[in-house]
């Protein structure tokens, strides 16, 4: 039995030395012995790197190689055909859906087909484990666990009829019962031709139970990769010695298999005699990763690892500053080896680190093997397909209606792609001067004018966005139908075909269209869905698939996941991201059972995971040379080393006596070289000088001469806004994503005052002007604000102070009469060349004859220090009355001026300025407005704002930021 076990130490290339020891085993054999061995093996990749191998070491005929999870496909006895994974998981998701709306005090926390996808898992796992749902029936949960495990029971319960002898198996159902039937049959039968399993840990329970099989056999035979030879007994022991598996062992896979086939540590065999890369370096790296407590091990093996300078002199540690930094050192060390020739392969888990290392190697034009290719999700048809998805149901805002039209799958069947783009940033531009928040038909037909191919094209828009609303409740065929339908029209565009689009072609659009055929093939057990659960459907669906881009990749540059690691190998490995959360990865949160209930009822813990991250990492450190790298901070906060790190560093840096710190810093120094390299790269050669302070002084002639009241404050705190909005022209666009902000609050509140102060009846009663005012504001709030809640909250707001404003209304009325009510008026200015305007919110004249101003304000209004200091729209408007600027009422005294809140409690307040005051103010606008019509007078970007926290509309214009509120400005003349 125990020469049936083989295995390689880590950091040998596992597929070569497989081959090799292969080969030598059948040396003297006759050739169709060799063809007679059945090769199994844990992945694809696993697969051509032996054929590759094989291919390497002349002509042969080949063992008949496989994967293991072929076993699950064998016709045998009467198992019947595993069904699709999808349909069983549509399933789930309809009696997860089903229960949820039987037990409304349980909250899930996730969409619907996201909850099954997880339950299917959970399944997936109970059959490879052999975990049946009586197992967890007996469960001791009354005491020990929350109630929510007690709900997720009623879930699990679900699956319990797919354990029964009559239920169709899915695949993982099917691989185990495949393996028993094999069992069973080789029991009577044994095969004659060698069964080999290679590549695999048996960290899934059907893939254990098959390998406790074939090494029961008398031509069986199991090869591991990664293990570590230099582990003593104990150590191995103490790995299940306590109550709870130290399941994030890397070796943990290993000894959980001893048990299984009746063998120790000792009686696994070396498959050939090729050496390791490192033995040094797996020596310390396996007593550093020993299980806790190993600070005693340390102490007392330290010392016997010998000088740890050969150990570590082909170690790199790089810890960078920050995520950026850390990428662009790996690039470099990529390049160095592109230079000199080497094969280099960059492992990591996470994503983010690998994404910003191809685009470092860009600048340079090396285009990396990444064994994972791209997210499907993030690809063109991916990103579109779940775009279409989730805006389904929802009334399309300005910004989600222009993310899908330019999207660049958008309207790519058409002959008007072009005609596209430019209709697309006009209708931008339009939209975000002039609205309307969600753009409709009649908004649409309005910017496209007479002109017939922007009819044309605004017709087509207008049906998509129609295309989005109504999306109800409906059966899965209709919705799926309902999304493709409108994603072809979108891909289309006017007059074109979905077929000529990029909506299905390249690698990614045909993985797309394989995803949408087999999910419209099951489509019919799917049940009834909604937009947000369909949306999570797709999202779920598109999450875990990648792609990869047929292009012309550098092949001595590799980007490897953890899993294809185990299988490929290179002159320099680098293993990246080498922070808690990233390498390990944290696990996944069970929503189902706590791990005292996994471990209870005898399924994987959550440290399996880890442990098999853990085995990654012993494996790729043993390379011929290794780069360990991670960023001291991630784009939020402070990172933590990973554990396998933080045990490497810490070990080294305490065995003093064989040169541990010394060999530690020897890391650190060509790390700290590598960073300093990135650093110099991207230090410009020239420094710009940050901008000064700017004051333009533009000609006489370009000078505004007009400006309305409102413009006079900007002109005393900020001139560079007039400057650039008056002489330049240049205006601030609305947001893309409009708000009910306080502008528009505030527009609204006059508009509605205005209607309600015109058309005031005869004899009205205040209950009467009460209601009247709520209707009104009503119907401008239902007309001018598409957000429904904000029309909620802002009426009653109102109603709150509609009695008060309707009884102050009442006692201005026993006073005067309004006579002027928002409308433009102007005072030329002779002297100077200039003309004043103005719209003052309402002017009464009174019983006396004397004028009363009245400005509305949905905010603070103004204190009297602010009026006099910047804030003159009020006296400003008194001194063109006194002046008679307002044809209607001719020059009058001013008797008050007053600020009426529309919000708040509705309160009042009246200006105290007298008539020299008024003058005075005037008399300092005109010497204002004298002193910036010369041309020496210069525009001075903040020149008073009122707090340091104000921000401008101009301040990326004037470069604010490069210079401080305390410069002085710069005046420079301007054409």
């Amino acid at each position: 039995m125990p020469a049936n076990v083989f295995a390689l130490p880590c950091g040998v290339d596992f597929p070569r030395a497989l081959v090799a020891g292969l080969i030598e085993r059948f040396r003297d054999a006759p050739p169709e012995d060799l063809a007679r061995v059945r090769l199994y093996l844990g992945s694809g990749r696993m697969v051509r790197r032996v054929r590759e191998a094989f291919d390497a070491a002349g002509a042969r005929l080949l063992p008949r190689i496989g994967l293991i999870s072929d076993i699950g496909r064998l016709p045998i006895g009467d198992i019947p055909p595993a069904v699709s994974s999808l349909g069983r998981r549509l399933e789930l998701a309809q009696l997860v859906a089903g229960l949820i709306r039987r037990l409304p005090q349980f909250e899930p926390g996730a969409g619907t087909f996201r909850l099954a996808d997880s339950l299917a898992g959970l399944l997936a796992e109970m059959q490879e484990e052999g975990v049946t749902p009586e197992t967890l029936e007996t469960l001791d949960i009354a005491e020990t666990h929350a109630e929510h495990w007690q709900a997720s029971l009623q879930f699990i319960r679900i699956v319990a009829r797919y354990f029964e002898d009559d239920a169709a198996p899915d695949t993982s159902g099917r691989q185990r019962r495949v393996v028993e039937a094999l069992i069973r049959l080789w029991q009577d039968a044994p095969p004659r031709d060698p069964i080999i399993i290679a590549g695999s840990t048996g960290s899934r329970g059907a893939t254990a139970l098959f390998m406790q099989a074939v090494a029961g056999l008398p031509n069986g035979a199991i090869v591991w990769p990664g293990y570590d030879f230099e582990m003593p007994d104990f150590a191995w022991d103490s790995l299940t010695a306590g109550r709870v598996p130290i399941e994030d062992h890397p070796q943990y896979r290993f000894c959980a298999l001893f048990k299984r086939l009746g063998i120790g540590p000792g009686d696994v065999e070396r498959w050939t005699a090729t050496p390791a890369p490192a033995p040094e370096r797996n020596r310390l790296v396996s007593l550093a990763l020993r299980p806790a407590p190993v600070t005693d091990q340390w102490m007392r093996e330290g010392a016997g690892l010998g000088p740890l300078g050969p150990a570590a002199e082909r170690m790199t540690l790089i810890e960078a500053p920050d995520e950026r930094a850390e990428a662009l050192a790996l690039a470099l060390v990529l390049r160095r080896a592109v230079e000199e020739g080497r094969s280099a392969a960059l492992v990591t888990p996470n994503r983010t680190v690998t994404r910003r290392v191809a685009a470092a190697l860009d600048r340079w034009g090396i285009l990396p093997d990444d064994s994972a290719g791209q997210p499907l999700s993030l690809t063109a048809s991916g990103r579109f397909l779940r775009l279409v998805a989730r805006m389904r149901g929802r009334a399309l805002m300005i910004a989600p209606l222009l993310i899908l039209l330019k999207h660049p799958v958008a309207a790519t069947g058409s002959a008007m792609r072009g005609d596209h783009l430019l209709f697309t940033r006009e209708l931008e531009l339009y939209l975000r001067r002039r609205g309307p928040a969600f753009p409709d038909r009649a908004a649409l037909l309005k910017w496209a004018g007479d002109e017939e191919p922007r009819i044309r094209w605004a017709e087509w828009v207008a049906t998509v966005i129609a295309g989005f609303l109504p999306a109800p409740e409906a059966d899965l065929p209709e919705v799926i139908a309902a999304h493709l339908a409108l994603a072809s029209d979108l891909a289309a565009g006017p007059g074109g075909t979905a077929a000529a689009s990029g909506l299905w072609q390249h690698e990614a659009g045909e993985t797309c269209a394989a995803i949408m055929a087999e999910l419209t093939t099951e489509a019919p057990a799917g049940g009834r869905y909604g937009p947000a659960d369909y949306a999570d459907l797709i999202d779920t669906l598109f999450q875990g698939e990648q792609v990869r881009h047929s292009q012309a990749v550098h092949p001595g540059v590799l980007i490897l996941g953890t899993l294809e690691a185990r299988v490929q190998t290179a002159d320099l490995v680098i293993l990246a991201g080498l922070n808690e959360g990233s390498w390990p990865e944290a696990p996944d949160p069970d929503p189902w059972l706590s791990r005292q209930m996994r471990l209870a009822a005898g399924l994987l813990l959550p440290e399996r995971q880890i442990g098999l991250s853990a085995h990654d990492f012993q494996q790729a450190i043993g390379a011929p040379e290794v780069v360990l790298s991670r960023a001291r901070r991630d784009a939020s906060a402070e990172t933590v080393p990973s554990r396998w790190l933080n045990r490497l560093t810490n070990l080294m840096g305490g065995l003093g006596p064989t040169g541990g710190p010394e060999a530690l810093a020897g890391m650190r120094q060509r790390g700290a070289d590598w960073l300093r390299m990135a650093r110099a790269f991207e230090t410009p050669t020239e420094r710009i000088a940050p901008a000064t302070r700017p004051s333009p002084r533009p000609p006489e002639a370009a000078r505004p001469r007009e400006l309305p009241v409102t413009a006079i404050r900007t002109l005393i705190r900020d001139p560079y806004a007039v400057y650039a909005g008056r002489i330049l022209r240049l205006k601030p666009l609305n947001p893309l994503s409009p708000e009910p902000d306080p502008r528009l609050r505030g527009e609204v509140l006059h508009l509605i005052v205005q209607r309600f102060v015109e058309r005031r009846p005869l004899d009205e009663t205040l209950d009467e002007a009460e209601d009247r005012l709520l209707l009104i504001a009503e119907e401008i709030l239902t007309d001018q604000i598409p957000w429904p809640s904000a029309q909620v909250l802002w009426l009653a707001r109102i109603r709150r102070i509609a009695r008060t404003l309707v009884e102050a209304e009442q006692a201005r009325r026993d006073e005067g009469d309004p006579v002027i009510v928002e409308t433009k008026a102007g005072i030329e200015l002779p002297d100077i060349g200039f003309r004043l305007t103005a719209k003052p919110d309402r002017i009464d004249v009174l019983r006396d004859g004397r004028a009363h101003l009245f400005d509305y304000k949905s905010g603070k209004p103004p204190s009297d220090k602010e009026v006099l200091a910047f804030d003159k729209q009020l006296p400003l408007e008194a001194a063109m009355v006194a002046r008679g600027a307002f044809a209607a009422i001719g020059p009058r005294e001013v008797a008050a001026m007053t600020y009426i809140r529309l919000g708040g409690d509705g309160e009042t307040r009246d200006l105290k300025m007298g008539p020299d005051e008024i003058e005075a103010t005037w008399q300092r606008f005109r010497a204002l407005v004298a002193r910036y019509l010369r041309p020496e007078t210069g525009y001075t970007a903040r020149r008073a704002m009122q707090t340091t926290t104000i921000a401008s509309d101009y301040d990326h214009l004037s470069r604010f930021g490069e210079w401080q509120i305390s410069d002085p400005a710069k005046g420079e003349d301007v054409e």
